[in-house]
């Protein structure tokens, strides 16, 4: 009986460990990249052509010919935001801000289906490492 009740009082410390830890941090995105200036809240639908998802985490931003890449780390992992390639997202305005929602847009037959939102985060200028 002691024995039991000894188990059942560690029951709540395990418990209580394993829900103490940070998420583990995004891994460095491939290609690196060097911030050319400072991060901006917002950026304006006409800066940007094109979109690289880097990862879960990650996504440049391409402006025109590709000479202007803003970098976005999103604060929290994306789920399926890599495997989908692609995303969606909904604004009354010219421009996306990083209190913005994205939504991976996976394939489904021959439909589309939106995956769940993820916030963005402020768009860093940077160049990219070859």
């Amino acid at each position: 009986m002691a024995l039991r009740r000894f188990v059942l009082m560690l029951s709540p410390l395990a418990l209580a460990a394993c829900s103490d830890h940070e998420p583990s941090p995004p891994p460095p995105p491939s290609p690196a990249a060097e911030a050319v200036g400072s991060a901006q809240d917002c950026l304006p639908l006409t800066q940007f052509s094109n979109t690289r998802i880097r990862d879960d985490w990650t996504i440049d931003f391409i402006g025109g010919a590709g000479n202007r890449v803003w970098r976005v780390t999103l604060p929290n992992r994306c789920p399926g935001l890599k495997s989908a390639d692609s995303f969606t997202y909904a604004t009354s305005l010219s421009q996306l801000c990083q209190q913005d929602i994205i939504y991976p847009l996976n394939r489904v037959g021959s439909e589309f289906q939106r995956g769940t939102g993820c916030g963005l985060a402020p768009f860093t200028p940077v160049k990219l490492k070859q």
